[in-house]
């Protein structure tokens, strides 16, 4: 079992929602590319936060940008067609930013997944603005013949919001993780736990 944690947006909050389910599936971790390092790789938040074991990236840049502008900085070409997973199940891959994020310049984010065919779940904010961001995602999603696992929603309580979504995709939705503070290992996992079924990711 591979699946595919992807946003609506950067800084939705996958990455603490992509350990929260390769803790609670005691799976492997891969974030293919990664750009930005600090103050920590989303590998390392994965670490901490699951404590679960984690592949290296396949690309890894010092800028917090675009992956095809932070590879330009060091001069360096994402090899999209090389991008392939570990063979390991269960595994968690977490793409990088929202999913029409350009990791060249003639191929998204999307593009590899749709390549892949393994279920995604789409982590979606909230907050204002989520409503157009989550549904234009999931018409694309749908436009590349993705299998969808469901919507993960991300932060405090929108009932109005978070309904009319699922209304309006068809989506299923798996849970929503709230704003988990102070956010360790045993929070993110009591939090997971009282929100989401693990059975929906199986």
């Amino acid at each position: 079992m591979k699946l595919v944690v992807t946003g609506t947006d950067t800084d939705v909050g996958k990455t603490v929602f992509a350990a929260a389910l390769a803790g609670a599936l005691k799976a492997r971790y891969w974030k293919p590319v990664q750009a930005g390092a600090e103050p920590e790789t989303d590998s390392q938040t994965v670490v901490r936060l699951a404590g679960v074991e984690t592949f290296p990236e396949a690309y890894k840049f010092k800028l917090a940008a675009s992956p095809h502008q932070a590879a330009a900085a060091e001069a360096i070409a994402i090899d999209t067609d090389a991008l392939t997973p570990p063979t390991a199940e269960p595994l968690v891959i977490e793409g990088a930013g929202g999913l029409m994020v350009p990791l060249t310049r003639t191929t998204l984010n999307i593009d590899v997944f749709a390549r892949w065919g393994f279920p995604l779940v789409l982590c979606a904010r909230t907050a204002l603005g989520t409503i157009n961001h989550t549904l234009l995602s999931v018409e694309a999603i749908g436009a590349r013949n993705i299998p969808l696992l469901g919507i993960t929603f991300i932060g405090n309580e929108n009932r109005e919001s978070e309904s009319i979504i699922i209304e309006k995709s068809g989506a299923h939705r798996l849970g929503r993780l709230p704003r988990v503070d102070p956010l360790n290992r045993e929070s993110l996992a009591a939090a997971f736990a009282a929100n989401f079924r693990k059975e929906d990711f199986i």
